[in-house]
């Protein structure tokens, strides 16, 4: 568990939960909606940490014993919601894990806060369950709602919860952050940003993949030798994409990344907004081969192939329609 200054972005939510604390108005209730990774438990960790840190500041010490015991999960009174079946919360287990629960006074900390993630996945009767604490809570009771979809909440739960939207993180922070953290390279930490689209967990994930390089390598690789590909070579090229089937979107948005360099190259002949700086040298070659109307048509190619996976067309057809178009322009 992490303190607000360990929190990449996010600063407008941070700077609401701190001033909760200085002015004693906090609520009983609180939804932090965002994509996964985007940090949402790392936000409301570090808010659980400086509600009940021993020095009563805006921000946990992580020094004192209770914060000590939040870092490690041990703590008392900060309490994570668990749920068996993993795409419902239900009904029981919201009234045996804080309906029943919410009577008995706070252990050590001045509060009892209930983490749930994952809350999207309460059912309705889990809802209007929990609808009924949120009501009427003691006074010592935090419930804090983690989630992809708020939207999912009965508008009772969304009338009495103050709603916290996490946005898209700078990719500059993310992209110094990969660095000194992680010690990324500048160029790997480039991609994973560029792909990540605000979101920090994603990220870090795509930084330290393996898996994730060797896609891009995949990926690169074809887009470098598509000109010189023979008709007769092109169900090799098809099998290697199969190959990532699995991940076919993140295949064609590396390839869209790299035709939006050569775009952006072309009309800027900047290297500086390049995703792909590394392959510089290929990017210039296409650049100066390919026209602005190609260009777009790849493009187009990449969103319509999409669809049509998505559409359930043949794979090897709507991969070999898209090298196709790509070899031609």
């Amino acid at each position: 568990m992490a303190g607000f200054k360990d929190v990449i972005g996010h600063e407008q939510i941070i700077e609401h939960l701190k001033n909760a604390i200085a002015m004693d108005k906090i609520s009983h209730a609180y939804i932090l909606n965002g994509p996964d990774g985007a940090g949402k438990m790392m936000l409301a960790e570090a808010f659980a940490a400086a509600l009940q840190c021993e020095k009563k500041g805006t921000e946990g010490c992580m020094e004192c014993h209770s914060c000590k015991q939040a870092a490690s999960h041990n703590h008392p009174d900060i309490l994570y919601v668990h749920h068996d079946k993993p795409n419902t919360i239900s009904v029981d287990d919201i009234r045996t894990q804080i309906n029943k629960d919410i009577m008995v006074k706070p252990y050590s900390g001045p509060y009892k806060i209930y983490l749930v993630d994952d809350a999207q996945k309460m059912n309705q009767q889990a809802q209007n369950a929990l609808l009924k604490t949120i009501e009427e809570p003691p006074s010592y009771v935090i419930i804090l709602l983690l989630t992809t979809n708020a939207d999912a909440f009965l508008p009772t739960i969304l009338s009495r919860c103050i709603r916290l939207d996490l946005k898209p993180v700078q990719d500059e922070l993310i992209r110094k952050y990969l660095m000194k953290e992680y010690q990324i390279p500048d160029y790997q930490a480039e991609v994973s940003v560029a792909f990540a689209q605000g979101n920090v967990g994603k990220a870090i994930r795509l930084a330290s993949s393996e898996y994730f390089k060797e896609l891009k390598d995949s990926a690169v690789q074809i887009l470098k030798r598509i000109k010189e590909i023979d008709i007769y070579e092109m169900g090799e090229a098809v099998k290697q994409i199969s190959e990532y089937k699995l991940e076919i979107n993140d295949y064609f948005d590396i390839m869209m990344v790299w035709y939006r360099d050569v775009l952006m190259y072309k009309a800027t002949m900047d290297i500086n907004g390049l995703i792909f700086k590394e392959e510089i040298y290929e990017i210039k070659q296409q650049a100066s081969k390919s026209s602005y109307h190609g260009i777009e048509r790849i493009l187009k190619a990449l969103e319509k192939a999409k669809m049509r996976l998505n559409a359930n067309v043949n794979f090897d057809l709507v991969i070999e329609l898209l090298l196709l178009t790509i070899k031609e322009n």
